[in-house]
């Protein structure tokens, strides 16, 4: 008798196999944003979640295993859109300055709107549920605005153009200073509203000196 186990069938030509539709995952993803946002991860349902994507509850299974899982998701996605958005800012054919001005602004426009706010603040009151959603949202091991940031200044300090030890803890520094007495109003509800850019700028502007007369190569010699 033939013990071999039979492969399950492939799909057929021009369809994805279950799961791997990156549009209909997509879709869910929006839907889970749209509803977390409105709701919040505790009040939330699937079945809300199901109305606003568009889809069966069963097609939803078939991409997540659960609503932790979907928020755990939704929540990655949007920070690798935020990193991807601000990486694109750091052109190593511009002066230092510049690309850190333009990173710094995009980012502490980024780290203070309403959508991340809302989502950190639920990232933080879920946790007791989902301690591994908050720890891998301020992670080191994967991409985000600190690794990107931290790879334009390794070829920084290749170039010359800067001159520092540890570009690790100098891009944290940076990112810190861009959002100085900004970041922790808005998550506290201190700061009810987005600050206006030019409060943003005049943030970056003093944090790019501060960072450049630390880490400038033409900073004056100690």
């Amino acid at each position: 008798m033939d013990t071999r186990q039979s492969k399950p069938a492939a799909p057929p030509p021009g369809r994805r196999a279950a799961g791997e539709d990156p549009a209909k995952r997509e879709q869910i993803l929006d839907g889970a944003k749209r509803t977390f946002m409105e709701q919040g991860f505790e009040a939330a349902s699937m079945n809300d979640i199901t109305r606003a994507a568009g889809v069966s509850k069963g097609t939803i299974y078939v991409y997540f295993e659960n609503k932790e899982d979907l928020f755990g998701a939704m929540i990655e996605r949007e920070r690798a859109r935020i990193t991807e958005t601000v990486g694109n800012t750091l052109d190593a054919s511009r002066p230092v300055a510049e690309s850190l001005t333009a990173f710094g602004t995009l980012f502490a426009t980024h780290l203070t709107a309403d959508t991340t706010i809302r989502a950190m603040r639920m990232v933080i009151a879920a946790n007791h549920r989902l301690p591994t959603v908050c720890s891998s949202f301020f992670s080191a091991m994967r991409i985000n605005p600190v690794s990107v940031l931290q790879a334009y200044l390794d070829r920084q300090k290749e170039a010359g153009a800067i001159v520092c030890d540890d570009t690790v803890h100098a891009a944290k520094q940076f990112i810190e200073l861009t959002t100085v007495g900004l970041f922790k109003q808005r998550l506290f509800g201190a700061l009810q509203q987005p600050p206006a850019r030019a409060e943003i700028e005049r943030n970056v502007a003093s944090a790019v000196r501060v960072f450049l007369a630390a880490y400038g190569a033409d900073r004056p010699a100690r």
